[in-house]
């Protein structure tokens, strides 16, 4: 069905009436808004964007978000599991502690907090992510040069955090399930004064769980903290800290190997894995954080914020590298590895924004600057490599511990960002909004990454311009043009670091918001371009290092999604995603460890007459992806020619259930099942290694709110 037919008959078969805006859908204090209900799917308005406080519909570009409400009816604890329910998302879990993301074909290399953040040190995350501390996850795709000036053309992922409001409220969460989980959560938000106008929030967390992989097993802390003090009728300071420490033991550094040495898939038990018994893998990521927000006269606004951020690595790992033979897994070698080091971040951000009155017509205007520094240091120690498993020696964790050498410094750089944006959004006439911005962004970097320079210093002028045009109260048309570049810190093949890929993304579209914003649809195309960009080549085993090589990219496709609550008692958020990912110069496809077709589709149902219980279910399908693994051989005096080697996994969906019943408005508990139709399935192709999903899995939570 066309996208314009499809949103005119989401509002055609919708049975209840628009509804009035009343005075607690919607509440802004300063900059900060609070625009979503606590039982709902969809949100009235983000700022991920531009600054400005638009609903999803008003904005250019493809937003989706994942309210407090999913995360809890579904149980989204880690963002990998978070993420791998949205629109157009890919979870590339290459190893058990190290995750790698992808929209639109290309990495994501942004995420942000409040708004605010820095691209990843090495472009990737580092453990799992908890959601407790956070509101709800925004997910703008496509490149978001205005405010992420540096990135892909894929996509930025903004946690929302939690904020304290003016009663005393909280919550207790208990936890157990498959594979001996165990998970306590708690969430009190305290006034401090008989007003509210100093309050307070305080989230921790601990989650203990086994592993359906041999010898893996986590420990996860998170405290989250924050202070929120209205210093004048206009002013508003908040404070805070977060933590989070992960801890794993039998982490897989690289995984499984995917083919023999004769080209046949191994097709390895599930739970089967490389760790050995001594390997952990611990992180601890700290921060402190402040804003200030402020209203002005004429209705504007202004907003300061500061975020400092220190994140402490330390590890002992196990790496086995090369193929199986037919002859007790002959082929495959030891490479023990230990790492050290702490990233440091500081990161300031101001803006103002607020009306104008030109030609008798009011327009929207946001300013802002942000500077970000990032220093990290690695200290590594690595024993001989290169000794020979054989039997099943790689698999079954009896490898002994090796003796490790002193750790040696091998990276130390900083990285500085400095960054201009502006935006106007005009205002000519009444169903139409242009608007026009961009930033200045320079960035420089000095140090070296396991002896190769990481020097660079580059300035981009990035414009962004968008429209709609509303063609009915709930009905608009949408278009958006961004330019983004990423300084890249791979090495090449040559052992020097690759120049900066250049990208830009265009898109079009339809979307529509019906009921006061509750829910949301929307249809668009889109192109993705991006030159340059980093693919991975072989792995030195002299140097420790995984060489690169660069490719060109076009991303073509079409994207639908949805939000929100469209009927009273049934939550909706999801879409579906088709792209072709293809060189530009020979039209030959590329990056063929993405998807071309995803889909999402997350729903919960709680019958108007039976309001104590909630019903719903969630799916996660992705069509097949391969990756090259050896090119074609040819024939030679003492063996035939082989064709090329390849590495498969067919199209799958996976399937999650969810049940709660409300014992009384302030207890509840809440029955989950994953992948219950129990897919046999890998998890990522990014790398020539990588192992198996998990199984079924349930849980149980049992709730308590007051």
């Amino acid at each position: 069905m066309p996208a314009p037919l499809l949103l005119a008959a989401l509002t055609l078969a919708a049975p209840i009436e628009e509804e009035p805006q009343s005075a607690q859908d919607i509440v802004v204090t300063g900059v900060r808004d609070v625009t979503v209900d606590d039982d709902e799917y969809g949100v009235r308005a983000t700022r991920s964007a531009s600054r400005l406080n638009l609903s999803q519909k008003d904005t250019p570009q493809s937003i989706s978000v994942v309210t407090r409400a999913q995360i809890d009816d579904f149980q989204l604890r880690d963002v990998n599991t978070l993420l791998s329910t949205t629109t157009g998302i890919n979870v590339q879990q290459a190893e058990t502690d190290r995750t790698y993301y992808s929209a639109r074909g290309f990495d994501i290399t942004n995420f942000q907090l409040d708004g605010v953040g820095l691209p990843f040190a090495y472009g990737l995350q580092n453990g799992a992510l908890d959601t407790a501390a956070y509101e709800r996850v925004e997910v703008l795709r496509g490149a978001n040069g205005l405010l992420s000036m540096t990135g892909n053309p894929s996509a930025t992922i903004n946690f929302v955090r939690k904020r304290p409001g003016r009663a005393l409220t909280g919550s207790v969460l208990l936890t157990g399930g498959t594979y001996d989980t165990k998970r306590v959560e708690g969430d009190v938000t305290v006034p401090l004064d008989a007003a509210g106008d100093v309050r307070t929030r305080i989230v921790g967390a601990y989650q203990d769980v086994g592993s359906y992989l041999d010898r893996y097993t986590g420990k996860r802390s998170v405290l989250y903290g924050v202070v929120e003090a209205d210093l004048t009728p206009t002013t508003t300071l908040s404070v805070g800290y977060q933590r989070q420490d992960n801890r794993t033991d039998g982490g897989l550094w690289g995984a499984l190997p995917l083919f023999t040495t004769e080209g046949a898939a191994t097709d390895l038990p599930r739970s089967t894995s490389t760790s050995a018994e001594w390997t952990r893998w611990n992180t601890l990521d700290q921060q402190i954080f402040g804003d200030l927000t402020q209203e002005l006269s004429g209705d504007w606004s202004a907003k300061l914020s500061v975020l400092r951020r220190a994140v402490d690595e330390d590890s002992r790992l196990f790496y086995v590298y090369g193929n199986p033979g037919e002859a007790a897994n002959a082929g495959l070698f030891a490479f023990p590895g230990a790492f050290r080091g702490p990233t440091r971040e500081l990161t300031l951000d101001a803006y103002v924004t607020g009306p104008v009155k030109i030609g008798g017509r009011t327009h929207e205007v946001v300013v802002g600057v942000n500077r970000g520094t990032s220093r990290l240091r690695q200290s590594s120690s690595y024993p001989p490599a290169g000794a020979p498993l054989p039997g099943n020696s790689a698999f079954d964790g009896s490898i002994a511990e090796p003796d490790f050498p002193p750790f040696v410094l091998q990276a130390d750089f900083e990285t500085k960002r400095n960054s201009v944006y502006g935006l106007v959004r005009l205002n000519p006439v009444d169903p139409l909004k242009i608007m026009v911005g961009g930033n200045y962004t320079w960035i420089e970097s000095e140090g070296y990454s396991y002896g190769v320079d990481r020097v660079y210093d580059e300035r981009r002028f990035l414009p962004f311009a968008g429209a709609t045009f509303e063609l009915t109260p709930t009905i608009s048309l949408y278009a958006s043009y961004a330019k983004i570049f990423n300084p890249q810190f791979e090495l090449s093949e040559q052992l020097t670091i690759l120049p900066p890929a250049e990208g830009d993304n265009v898109e079009a579209g339809v979307k529509g918001s019906w009921f006061d914003n509750r829910f949301y649809a929307s249809a668009a195309v889109f192109r993705a371009q991006q030159n340059g960009i980093a693919e991975a080549g072989r792995f030195d085993t002299t140097i420790a290092q995984q060489l690169y090589t660069t490719i060109d990219a076009r991303s073509e496709g079409i994207e639908l999604d949805l939000g929100g609550q469209p009927l009273a008692g049934l939550n909706l958020s999801g879409g579906y995603t088709a792209l072709r990912v293809r060189d530009p110069a020979d039209g030959e496809a590329v990056r063929t460890y993405v998807p071309r077709h995803t889909a999402r589709l997350n729903a919960t149902y709680t019958p108007p007459s039976l309001p104590a219980v909630t019903v719903g279910a969630a799916v996660q399908y992705q069509s097949e992806i391969e990756r090259l693994q050896r090119d074609a051989v040819p024939a030679t005096d003492t063996a035939p020619a082989r064709d090329a080697i390849f590495t498969r996994q067919g199209g799958y969906a996976l399937v999650d259930l969810m049940a709660r019943w409300s014992i009384t408005p302030a207890l509840s508990l809440t029955a989950n099942v994953r992948n219950l139709t129990n897919v046999k399935y890998i998890t990522s192709l990014y790398w020539e290694q990588g192992f198996y999903g998990a199984p079924r899995t349930a849980s149980a939570t049992l709730g308590l709110k007051f």
